[in-house]
Order: structure tokens, then sequence, then C-alpha cells
């Protein structure tokens, strides 16, 4: 049977494209449509093996590809997933994507990847629209996206699986990072360093259930400890104000922990220390910044010597206590404890970059033995830096979302779970002691 392909017109070659459809495969196998619908739907044991043959060579000679939409949209399935991610920026996002995109195409998925771009206005606009896409279920990762947002899908809708943060008054599996054990395990590894100091550095967690997770453990590890003293600092990088602000404030911190000055005899030195100390750290310029802790230092030596000449002046004079009093007996020329170590431990990635940058900008490329850093993440710059993290399962993650997800579209009706996965404390120069 000598059938004309479906593009090419009688009179000459193709004129137009056209997609074949299961209509021209069905005439140019001679056959119904029927047997083409079973043939592409895998019901072989109902067709003849000749017919088998002739629907195999007529697709090929036709290049038909089936619409899989349609397809999907007749059964009722069409193998579709979508994922809601808010920030694909974050190195995070993006190797978790790499496990849901492996794990799809293991269990024959097609991911729809949506980018709200931290904007929970989008989160809103892109689940509204993947539930018109009629997609079988969804991954959320997302940064503030609200409980009537997400009814469409999770319990009694859309099967939905969480990743990395809870969202209040949702029921669905969550899989992510064991975030109380991260913080505790970050924090007891500054303690066992010998930090005195330690400031845990967020974004705003209000929103964020695992950042709030975070700061509560770091905060109950540090009380329960009890050895140094903690802080917690609120980083809006989106803010460019309240980020210089910041900034200035875990400069005067760590030039703090690096001078010791002042005592009982010796307030003046150490009232002329902080002042010259906190105009260093209010310069933000990179290279006015290298000056002005150059004249802090310089002005803390002048008048800690001006002030050890008129202690050693002093102590050699009779004074109202009698003769023979010597300097050594004066608790002021005691020497003073020593400074106390500073420890900045970011709660993710985008924190720590930042962080680092700034570090290195102020006080050079040795700022480590200025102040230690420590992350919750583990980004590929961390190692070039030497910077100790805490590195999440990403790749794991991705794909155990997207198989709890499989599990609840074939029909699981288990209870919500939540899969809970053991960070890795990997161990850099920027926590040495």
């Amino acid at each position: 049977m000598n059938a004309t392909p479906p593009n090419t017109p009688p009179n000459g070659p193709p004129t137009t494209t056209r997609r074949a459809t299961i209509t021209d495969v069905a005439r140019e196998a001679g056959t119904g449509k029927t047997s083409i619908s079973r043939y592409l739907n895998g019901e072989m044991s109902a067709l003849s093996p000749e017919l088998r043959a002739r629907i195999e060579a007529a697709i090929a000679r036709l290049d038909y590809q089936p619409n899989q939409m349609a397809r999907g949209l007749k059964r009722g399935r069409n193998r579709l997933i979508g994922m809601l991610v808010a920030d694909l920026t974050n190195p995070y996002s993006v190797e978790v994507l790499q496990g849901v995109e492996a794990a799809c195409h293991a269990l024959g998925l097609m991911p729809l990847i949506c980018h709200a771009a931290n904007e929970v206005e989008m989160e809103r606009r892109y689940l509204q629209l993947l539930t018109t896409y009629r997609v079988e279920g969804v991954i959320v990762n997302a940064l503030g996206v609200r409980e009537e947002t997400l009814r469409p899908v999770g319990d009694g809708g859309i099967p939905a699986v969480l990743v990395d943060r809870q969202v209040e008054g949702l029921v669905a599996d969550m899989v992510g990072l064991d975030n109380r054990a991260a913080a505790e395990l970050g924090a007891r590894h500054l303690l066992e360093q010998g930090f005195d100091e330690i400031w845990f550095v967020v974004q705003p967690f209000e929103q964020v259930s695992s950042r709030l997770l975070r700061v509560r453990a770091f905060e109950r590890a540090m009380r329960d400890d009890g050895r140094a003293r903690a802080h917690t600092l609120m980083l809006d990088l989106a803010d460019d104000v309240e980020v210089e602000r910041c900034l200035a404030e875990l400069d005067r911190a760590i030039d703090a922990g690096s001078l010791t000055v002042g005592d009982a005899a010796g307030d003046a030195t150490g009232s002329a220390a902080r002042d010259a100390i906190d105009e260093a750290a209010s310069d933000s310029d990179g290279a006015a910044s290298a000056n002005a802790a150059a004249t802090a230092a310089s002005t803390v030596s002048a008048v800690a010597a001006a002030a050890a000449k008129a202690k050693a002046t002093a102590s050699v004079d009779d004074t109202a206590d009698g003769p023979g009093r010597h300097a050594t007996d004066d608790p002021a020329n005691h020497p003073a404890p020593p400074a106390p170590r500073v420890a900045l431990f970011a709660a993710n990635a985008p924190v720590a970059l930042r962080l680092a940058l700034h570090l290195k900008a102020r006080y050079g490329a040795h700022w480590q033995s200025r102040v230690a850093l420590l992350s919750i993440d583990d980004p590929d710059w961390a190692e070039l830096a030497g910077i100790t993290t805490i590195r999440q399962p990403t790749y794991e993650i991705g794909y155990r979302a997207v198989e709890f997800l499989h599990e609840r579209i074939e029909g699981a009706q288990t209870r919500a779970r939540d899969c809970l996965l053991a960070g890795e404390l990997i161990v850099r120069a920027s926590t040495a002691r």
C-alpha cells in the first residue's frame, strides 16, 4: 500500500509543516485508530505480530510523536509534576533540583519548575497556574506561601510534598535537613574550639520555619552550655541600608574582641580605644576602612603608652598609704585578661557569602586570624575560601521528595511524614584554634 505522507501534497514537495496525527498513522498502517491507541498504550497482546510491525513502520515513516498531554488528559494522568522554588539563585535550591530531576527521570515524571524569586505574590500565582496545568503533584520550597493559597494542594487536593520548610495549616509530607541537629552541631563545634562570643546571623525568619528552627536550636544550645556569649543578628540581604548597619555592628564586636583595653586604673585608655574602633567600624569604604583601622590602632597604642608611663611614675612615689608601695601592688598593673574570641555562625550560604566578602574587604586576605566563620550549607566556594560548613544532603532531599510525591500520586494513604536528614560537619581553616 502506497500512501501519501501527510505533509506532501499530490503535485510536489511539502509546502507546509504539519505534525502527523494518529489518524495519519492508522491510514499509513492500514488499520483503525483503536489499534494505534492500543499500540501506544503498550497493549501488545491485543495486536498480532504482523499488525504491530506495520504500526511500528508507519510511526517511523511519518516521524509520529504522540501528544503526551492529550493522552494524559484522556487517561486522567499526564506524568507532570510542579516544583515551586523560592530562590533559584541559592545554591541549595539548585542542588535540590538536581535530585528532583534525577528522580523524575527514574520514575517517568516530568518536572515543571516555577521560580518565585522570593516574592510571596509570585508563589501564589504559580500555584494557581500549576493547578490549571492539572499537574499530578507539587513539590513546594516556598518563602511565605499561606495556607489559603495551598488549599488546592496537599490534604484533600493535589498531592504535595514540602522541601526544607513547613507551611502552617498544611498537612503534607516534608523532606529536609534536621535543622535542630544542624544548628546544635555548629554551636557545639564553635564551643569546643574555645570561642567566647558567637553571633548567629540569619535572614528574616518570621515566615520560614527552617530558619526559625535553627535560631531556636542555636539559642538553646548556647544557653544550655553557658560557656560563651550568644547573639542572634537578623540580616535582610534585600535591604542594603540594613545590611550595612548589621555589618557595622559585627565589625564593632570583632574589633572589640581583637583588643583588650581599659581596666580600673585605665578607663581613659579603654574609652579612647573604643572611640577609635567605633570610628573605624563606621567607615564602609574598603581603603578608607583600612586607614581608619590603622589610625585606631595607633590611637590605642599612644593612649596606652601614656597611661602606662603615668602609672609607672606614680608607682615610684610614696602615696598616702605610706612609703614602699610598688607598682606591682596595684591591681591596675596586673595583665589584662585575654581578648574574647569571636565567631560568626551563618544560617545559610547567601548569608555566609555576604559575610565572607565583607570580612575580606575589611580585614584583608588574613581575616580568619581575626574572626571565625561557620555556615550551614556547603557551596563550592566555601572549600576555596577555607570556610567550615555543615553540608546538607541536598541531592538526597530532592530525590526523596519526588519519591514521596510519587507514592502519594499512586495512592498512598499514610499519615503525613517528616523525613529529616542529618547534616555533615566539614571542618576547614575558618574555625581553627
